[in-house]
């Protein structure tokens, strides 16, 4: 019985190029065929194999035992390739959809590039968060502010108290010789006393020289909780320190000048000096040779980089000064505003090397008012650094001369003009002629 499909003998299969005489059809050689126009397609009978040059799954109908492709009932093979290689699955130029050569999936890179922005931003949070309440633990709360009586109403704007002392807590006796610091002292005195407006209009730096002539007015014991009252005297402005500590300055402040302290800050001699040294020095413009015994000073003029020992001689220094204490003062502000610059520069803030001996330096001696926040202190520090770049104004308290006893007088008419702009945060016109 003729198994070949209608038309089809062993005669016509062998002319197709067979040569073998085989009795089965070779699957892995594959004849191109076409259909004659105008003649009707071929169509199998049931039971029939399907054609020998369709050997590939083209999804019409179940493969036989033989991996031959039947056609479902009431179809018909053509004979056409469409474009595939057979038994491959797909060619060259066949469209592979999202996966690459090799079949496995191509990248998602906006996926990647989406989680690698959120895991970045989760790290620096975190980062950022943990520093912050890190930093904020470290902070010597340690001035009680609410105990200042008769305090004046607060303006606009937030006023800082900045205070060096020459306390030499936590330093040892060698320290105390290599910053020409002299030996311990019992509370300690005041080398700089400033005041920091933070305004709308810009910042604004003050320096009360501590040789300023001040009425000490009544005021409630820090340690003993006493109340003592005004007797009228007058005294030197860092004598109020000596004898009662940061409540008492901040009282006489706010009584000689009528305008509202809202935060103190004071750092010692030893802090001072691991700052600089943390930040990597500072550079400074000396204005003149400078050589001073008592505070270990020894400058030629010019551009030069200061380490944190040189930097507290260059700011203690005195009696080297045609000025004596008011140039002092100048020469602090213009050290203190460059140190702010120099420790809020990229380098250092995003420097974690840089940033956590800086701030665990600053902040382990930094004694502030028990209100002040971290974010306070960076306010600070901000402001400070307007001053360094120009952006704010540095001066010192206006002096009319010499009051009794040869202190420092302050100029009342400028000095009320001052707190009058400070109060209303307008921008500061008011000079110091010296």
């Amino acid at each position: 019985m003729n198994q070949w499909p209608d038309g089809w003998t062993d005669s016509s299969r062998g002319r197709e190029g067979r040569g073998s005489g085989t009795p089965r059809p070779d699957p892995t050689r594959v004849m191109p065929h076409t259909s004659t126009p105008g003649v009707p397609p071929q169509t199998r009978g049931p039971g029939q194999g399907s054609h020998y040059g369709q050997n590939y799954d083209s999804g019409r109908g179940p493969r036989d035992d033989q991996g031959y492709g039947q056609a479902p009932p009431g179809s018909y093979d053509s004979g056409y390739s469409d474009g595939q290689v057979y038994g491959g699955g797909g060619g060259r130029g066949a469209d592979r959809g999202p996966a690459g050569y090799d079949g496995r999936p191509r990248p998602d890179w906006r996926r990647r590039f989406k989680w690698g922005l959120i895991t970045l931003v989760v790290v620096v949070l975190a980062w950022s968060v943990g520093t912050y309440f890190w930093a904020d633990s470290k902070l010597r709360r340690e001035v009680d502010l609410s105990i200042v009586e008769d305090r004046p109403e607060g303006g606009d704007g937030t006023n800082y108290l900045i205070v060096g002392s020459d306390s030499r807590e936590g330093m040892t006796a060698e320290d105390r010789k290599k910053l020409h610091t002299g030996g311990p002292t019992d509370g300690g005195r005041t080398d700089s006393i400033m005041i920091l407006h933070v305004g709308d209009n810009g910042s604004t730096m003050v320096s009360l020289p501590r040789d300023s002539d001040v009425e000490v007015p009544s005021y409630v014991g820090s340690e003993s909780g006493k109340h003592y009252p005004a007797q009228g005297r007058h005294t030197k402005i860092n004598a109020t320190y000596a004898e009662d500590g940061p409540p008492l300055l901040v009282r006489t402040v706010e009584h000689n000048t009528g305008l509202k302290i809202d935060h103190y800050a004071e750092i010692g001699f030893g802090g001072f000096a691991k700052i600089v040294d943390a930040v990597g020095g500072v550079e400074m413009d000396i204005p003149q040779d400078i050589h001073d015994d008592k505070s270990g000073a020894d400058f030629k003029k010019g551009k030069q980089t200061l380490d944190g020992r040189e930097a507290l001689a260059f700011v203690r220094t005195r009696y080297a000064l045609k000025g004596s204490d008011l140039d002092r003062t100048k020469n602090q502000q213009k050290f203190l505003a460059a140190l702010a610059n120099q420790a809020a520069t990229p380098g250092t803030v995003l420097n974690p090397f840089k940033l956590y001996p800086t701030m665990g330096a600053g902040l382990d001696t930094l004694k502030v008012d028990k209100d002040m926040s971290l974010w306070n202190v960076a306010s600070m520090f901000w402001a400070m650094k307007d001053v360094s770049s120009g952006e704010g104004k540095s001066m010192n308290m206006p002096i009319s001369g010499n009051a009794p006893g040869g202190n420092l007088q302050w100029d009342k008419a400028k000095m009320r003009k001052l707190v009058d702009q400070l109060n209303n945060d307008e921008k500061v016109t008011v000079t110091s002629d010296r």
